[in-house]
C-alpha cells in the first residue's frame, strides 16, 4: 500500500516527529505542501491520502484515481473534505479524535487564567515603558476565578477536560449541548443557550463548526453576555461571527476574548483583533504541542492499520 501525506509540515513544522509506525504498515512519501495541481499529480498510483486541514473539495476528489481508497484527515475536524463527494468515489474518510484534548483543554484554561488576571494589558503596558502597576497601585482588572461560572458550549472529550480542570479550581459550570445530559456532579447544569450566555464569566467554545454552529456566537449573544464576561474560542474561528465580536469588543459590551482559532486564519494583518489590550491572539496553537502530534502520528497509524485490516476505525463518511 502506498500513502501519500500531502502537507506534512503542517504537522511536523519543527522535524520532531516520529513516523515510524506509519511506515510500518505502508510506503510513506512526504511533501511539505500541496496546491491543487500537485495534488492531483500526487495522488496518483497512491491508496491513503493523509492531510492536515487542506481544503480536498468535490471537483478535487471527482479526479482522483480508483487506487484511492482512504483519505485520513490529521486531526480532529474534517469540514475541509468533502464527505459526500467522497462516498461517491467509494473512498473510505476517517479522523483523529482526542489526541489533543489535553493540550487544548489546558490552553483553554490558561486564557481563562490570562485574562482573570489582565496577563496581557499588563505585559503591553510593560512594552509601552507604563510602570504604573509597579510604582502606583494596580490598575486593570484581577479577580479571582473560584466561584466565578464557567459556560461550556459542547460537552465532547474537550469540554468534558475543561469542566474536570475548571472544578479543581472551584468553578461553577454551566453546559449547553445539542442533547441535554445529566451531571452527577451540582455544580455543573445543563442549560439553554440563552441562560449560559447571561449567566457565564467565561464563556468557551468546543463545538464543531457545522452549518447549524456556524456564527452561533453573534450580535444578539453577545449583547446577552455580562459587560464583565469573556469569551474564548479554541475550537473553529467561524463559530463566532468575528465582525459583531470585534464591535462588541470595541464598544465594551463584553470585557474581552481570547482566541486560539480564528476565520479567516491566518487573520488579515490589519484586523482589529491584533491590536486590542482585552484579547489574546494565538495562531491556533492548541493542537500544537510535541506530545499532541506525536499521539496524532501515532493514533494516524492505528486508523491506517485497521483500515488495512478491513476493520477501519474512526470513520466520518
Amino acid at each position: 500500500m502506498k500513502t501519500v501525506f500531502l502537507n506534512a509540515a503542517k504537522l511536523n513544522f519543527d522535524n520532531k516527529l516520529d513516523f515510524s509506525q506509519l511506515a510500518k504498515l505502508t510506503t510513506v512519501t512526504k511533501y511539505d505542501a500541496s496546491s491543487d495541481k500537485e495534488i492531483l499529480d500526487r495522488v496518483k498510483e497512491q491508496n491513503i491520502i493523509i492531510t492536515k486541514e487542506l481544503p480536498v473539495g468535490k471537483e478535487l476528489i471527482a479526479q482522483f484515481p480508483p487506487s484511492v481508497k482512504l483519505i485520513c484527515e490529521a486531526g480532529t475536524g474534517y469540514n475541509n473534505i468533502d464527505i459526500a463527494a467522497a462516498k461517491e468515489k467509494n473512498i473510505t474518510v476517517c479522523n483523529v479524535p482526542g489526541y489533543s484534548t489535553e493540550a487544548v483543554a489546558q490552553l483553554a484554561i490558561t486564557f481563562i487564567l490570562s485574562l482573570s488576571a489582565s496577563l496581557t494589558k499588563q505585559q503591553i503596558m510593560l512594552k509601552q515603558k507604563n510602570h504604573d502597576n509597579f510604582t502606583k497601585h494596580l490598575t486593570v482588572p484581577h479577580v479571582e476565578i473560584q466561584n466565578k461560572t464557567l459556560g461550556i458550549i459542547g460537552s465532547g472529550s474537550i469540554g468534558q477536560q475543561v469542566i474536570k480542570i475548571a472544578l479543581a479550581l472551584g468553578m461553577n459550570i454551566l453546559v449547553f449541548n445539542r442533547t441535554t445530559k445529566a451531571w452527577n456532579d451540582p455544580r455543573i447544569q445543563s442549560v439553554s443557550l440563552k441562560e449560559l450566555i447571561t449567566r457565564s464569566d467565561f464563556v468557551s467554545l468546543h463545538c464543531p463548526l457545522t452549518t447549524d454552529t456556524k456564527h452561533l456566537i453573534n450580535k444578539d449573544n453577545l449583547n446577552m453576555m455580562k459587560p464583565s464576561a469573556f469569551i474564548i474560542n479554541t475550537s473553529r474561528g467561524a463559530l463566532i461571527k468575528e465582525k459583531d465580536l470585534i464591535e462588541a469588543l470595541q464598544a465594551g459590551i463584553i470585557a474581552g476574548a481570547a482566541l486560539d482559532v480564528q476565520d479567516p486564519e491566518p487573520p488579515e494583518l490589519d484586523n482589529p483583533l491584533f491590536a486590542m489590550d482585552n484579547v489574546i491572539l494565538t495562531p491556533h496553537i492548541g493542537w500544537k504541542p510535541l506530545e499532541a502530534r506525536q499521539r496524532l502520528i501515532n493514533m494516524m497509524a492505528d486508523n491506517i492499520e485497521a483500515f488495512l485490516q478491513e476493520k477501519p476505525i474512526n470513520v466520518v463518511s
